[in-house]
């Protein structure tokens, strides 16, 4: 599975994908401090909140972000969508009330919904092989997989040494990275 990973162009999407991943779990996990002190108590409905809005973007936008990653230059598209994403990210600590934190989530998560079938449909833009488009789509989503191990393992290592606001930072700079690498 991993020879996909010569062929440069998708090596290039892969790890750009990989690297927004890591920022975004980064940015989940710095969700649940900022809830805390935001809610207190509540912190538990805040973040019960946060992801039915997530999963309402998902379901919301996901769909018709596929049918336009059709009609639109998909990769303007994924470099706008990295943008939204960072700054909403970006936005985050500087929050103060509950609300803010579910329009810039709503926000983040809709980017995020709309990455996903338009990254997809540029891996079959880069390796329309089946073969080939079936390997890249298993790594992909092996990546999806492992980012829900890896970003709280980091997360946990980055608090040591930071606060976790300084966490809501690395979904912009790991965005802000990888985007040469979708060029």
């Amino acid at each position: 599975m991993l020879a996909i990973l010569a062929h440069r162009t998708y090596r290039h999407l892969f790890l750009a994908q990989v690297v927004a991943l890591l920022g975004t779990g980064l940015a989940t996990v710095a969700l649940g401090l900022l809830a805390y002190d935001l809610a207190g108590d509540r912190a538990g409905l805040v973040l019960g909140a946060v992801f039915t809005i997530k999963m309402v973007a998902y379901v919301g936008i996901a769909p018709i972000a596929g049918a336009f990653a059709d009609r639109v230059p998909r990769r303007a598209m994924l470099v706008a969508l990295d943008l939204v994403r960072a700054g909403s990210a970006l936005a985050l600590p500087f929050v103060t009330e509950v609300w803010q934190v579910y329009v810039l989530i709503f926000l983040l998560q809709s980017a995020s919904a709309a990455f996903t079938p338009t990254f997809q449909a540029t891996i079959s833009d880069v390796l329309p092989e089946e073969d080939r488009y079936t390997r890249a789509l298993s790594l992909s989503r092996l990546a999806y997989d492992l980012e829900t191990i890896v970003s709280p393992t980091l997360a946990g290592v980055l608090l040591a040494v930071m606060s976790y606001n300084a966490l809501f930072l690395g979904t912009p700079l790991c965005q802000e990275s990888c985007r040469p690498l979708l060029h």
